[in-house]
């Protein structure tokens, strides 16, 4: 994965005594509360690792959630923050950008939140653009409520709500964003600090809608479900990492690869003959691509055995929301001028009632 470059946008951050921000500035003086050994906690470090990165003052972050385990985040940030309700944060933070476009505004969220409940929104924030970057905790499971299955939870898992198995299909995040028109996506893990701090640099670097999906352990009720591609025995043949113009390589040896026959990818070995040329070479601007990276593990009973891929899967360029409304209010206003609220509110027809005579 190629390192990400990020120019400050005001110079050095510093707080107002002059001194450097660090992530030490970030921590506030809320006692965390997530269950011991949670994947939260890697998520909130890496994200207090970033920040102060970014050039960004500290008055000028905004960190919104909904509700869940993940939505305690913006009380664990010394920035301004807001938990809102359930499945709603998507609709608070694209209230907040358009009305201060100047904000870095990031929402925090979780499978059940930001997929269930709050699905409808989640997917009119991607199509929208609205310059803003969502983090999307996905743990296969609602931890809060303890222990029922949640959208992305796979077919036939017994939870407290499902004794006898689920019977849904679940969501798939990356074909989901896709299917929406999402300018930007991204997957990472809580367990892997590096990858997820160079996500996290990437999301923010794109001027749109950047949704990056984080694997988080919920280690109480649904412990282990990333664990194949987290674990050192395991991540090398399970996990493929995603590199900008690079091959798709995996292994431990680097001995495996994914070539196209036409649009069907297939898992080949470069012991049998075949070289780095002739594999599938990522790009992040090929949307139908991407659309086949989204779908690798979708049935392996069909497609085979593939690695769960990592990093950008796709990005492109789209004119933001609040640049556009921005846009048309100021041609607006050049034509009309800046009008009037009372005349607007009067409409352009009026009745005079006359005191009747007798």
């Amino acid at each position: 994965m190629s390192e990400v470059e990020i120019t400050p946008t005001n110079g050095e951050t510093k707080l107002s005594n002059g001194t450097p921000l660090t992530s030490k500035d970030l921590v506030t003086d809320q006692e965390v509360r997530w269950c011991p050994g949670c994947g939260d906690y890697s998520i909130l470090k890496q994200v207090q690792t970033v920040l102060p990165q970014l050039g960004i003052a500290r008055e000028n972050i905004a960190i919104i959630s909904g509700i869940g385990c993940s939505s305690r985040f913006p009380y664990y940030m010394n920035t301004y923050g807001m938990h809102s309700i359930h499945g709603r944060a998507t609709a608070v933070a694209s209230g907040l950008k358009a009305t201060r476009p100047e904000l870095s505004v990031w929402i925090v969220t979780g499978d059940g939140d930001g997929l269930s409940i709050g699905g409808n929104h989640t997917i009119h924030l991607l199509r929208r653009n609205f310059d803003v970057n969502i983090l999307l905790f996905n743990n296969q499971i609602y931890g809060l409520t303890k222990g029922q299955y949640s959208p992305t939870s796979e077919e036939n898992k017994v939870t407290k709500s499902t004794p006898m198995g689920s019977i849904d299909h679940p969501f798939n995040p990356a074909a989901l964003a896709l299917g929406a028109d999402a300018t930007f996506f991204a997957r990472s893990m809580d367990r892997d600090p590096k990858h997820l701090q160079q996500m996290l640099l990437r999301s923010h670097a794109h001027h749109g809608a950047s949704f990056l999906e984080i694997y988080q352990n919920c280690n109480i009720f649904n412990d282990g479900a990333f664990e194949i591609y987290t674990e050192k025995s395991s991540k090398a043949d399970e996990g493929l990492f995603l590199e900008q113009g690079q091959p798709l390589l995996f292994g431990a040896n680097k001995d495996k690869g994914i070539r196209l026959d036409g649009h069907k990818p297939q898992v080949v070995n470069l012991a049998d003959g075949y070289t780095a040329g002739d594999l599938w070479i990522h790009d992040e601007k090929d949307f139908f691509k991407a659309q086949i990276l989204s779908r690798l593990f979708d049935n392996p009973s069909t497609t085979g055995h593939f690695p769960r891929p990592f990093g950008v899967f796709f990005e492109t360029e789209r004119a933001t929301y609040e640049d556009v409304m921005r846009l048309q209010i100021e041609e607006t206003i050049a034509k009309k001028g800046k009008g009037n609220l009372d005349k607007l509110l009067q409409g352009s027809e009026t009745w005079v009632i006359e005191k009747l005579k007798g």
